[in-house]
């Protein structure tokens, strides 16, 4: 799938007062900017299967090829536009930065090609389980490999995350992979990128730089065997397949936008958009079944959110001490 970037790149709100302050209609402007950017860019990460279902005469690891290429094109060129000469080296300044991206990419094209093969074979709804079910991985990711402990409200979520895991098991006939491939791959690429502060563009374009040797090597296999849809169809399809790079671009600058304009916990509400739209696309466009027993374990699934989010306000809520000369970084988060 396309994915929502890490929500650990946006900013800290603007200061409301305080000399250099934003006039409060210009910050109510601002915010308005701010919301409307980010519901279209998870709008349009939610219907991102009407986008792929165009394309389910070719192959997904065709698709998977010319995402990469194009998304790098566009990228490279949006980086000229913008006269950033230096954001290579910006990546390699930061210890770590270029082996973490290096796997995050690995992550990505997982979860992209996965995410295709879903599509295409009419398992939407299940693919937006798996985006549902994003957020308890990151639980678990936190617990496993940082040590952290968790809260109680947090503890509860991730029970009903693994009893609804259990009852969609049972529903389905077989564990829901696909659901926790694409949940364990988007949470290990934002675990791996949270260390990273690099803007989404930068970092989307060394992730597509990684991944390009081997999108080219298979682009030239696919043609020399016969096998390659591009150029072998209709214009339409080509088009398509060419614009992959645009599509993932848009709703990642609409993003960065965001980021910049909103509290970071009301972007993390909007991204509840993507899994609801594709869900929905899956049952009312695809016709995917519903059958009671699998929306029991959406329910169990939406019951952990619930309670992840009720924690994240509680604990927004209490004051936490900080020296009036500390400062939050703003990061950059197009």
């Amino acid at each position: 799938m396309s994915r929502p970037p890490d929500l650990e790149a946006a900013p800290a709100p603007p200061a409301p007062d305080g000399p250099g302050a934003a006039s409060p209609v210009a910050a109510d402007r601002e915010r308005r900017v701010g919301v409307v950017a980010g519901i279209a860019a998870y709008s349009l990460w939610g219907v991102f299967p009407l986008v792929f279902h165009q394309l389910r005469s070719v192959e997904p690891t065709e698709i998977l090829i010319h995402r990469v290429v194009w998304s790098f094109v566009v990228v490279a060129m949006l980086l000229v536009v913008r006269q950033e000469r230096h954001w290579f080296a910006q990546v390699r300044s930061q210890p770590g930065a270029l082996p973490r991206l290096t796997l995050a990419a690995v992550l990505i094209a997982v979860n992209w090609l996965v995410y295709i093969w879903a599509v295409n074979n009419d398992h939407v709804v299940e693919a937006a389980l798996g985006y549902y079910v994003n957020p308890l991985i990151s639980v678990a990711l936190g617990i496993a490999v940082l040590g952290e402990r968790l809260r109680r409200l947090q503890l509860v979520a991730l029970g009903f995350g693994v009893v609804a895991v259990g009852v969609l098991t049972v529903a389905y006939g077989r564990v829901p992979w696909i659901a926790l491939v694409l949940a364990c791959s988007f949470g290990g690429y934002g675990f791996l990128k949270k260390a990273v502060t690099v803007g989404a563009v930068t970092s989307l374009a060394v992730e597509t730089l990684v991944l390009l040797p081997a999108a080219v090597v298979g682009l030239v296999v696919l043609e020399a065997t016969g096998e390659a849809a591009f150029l072998h169809g209709s214009l339409g399809r080509d088009v398509l397949l060419v614009g992959l790079g645009v599509i993932t671009a848009v709703p990642l600058l609409l993003f960065g936008t965001a980021a910049r304009r909103i509290p970071l916990s009301l972007l993390g509400l909007l991204q509840y958009l993507t899994p609801t739209l594709q869900l929905l696309c899956g049952v009312l466009v695809f016709h995917e079944p519903m059958p009671p027993e699998r929306f029991v374990g959406f329910v169990l699934v939406w019951i952990a959110l619930g309670l992840l989010a009720a924690d994240a306000l509680g604990q927004r809520r209490r004051p936490a001490p900080t020296p009036p000369s500390v400062t939050a970084p703003v990061v950059d988060a197009t």
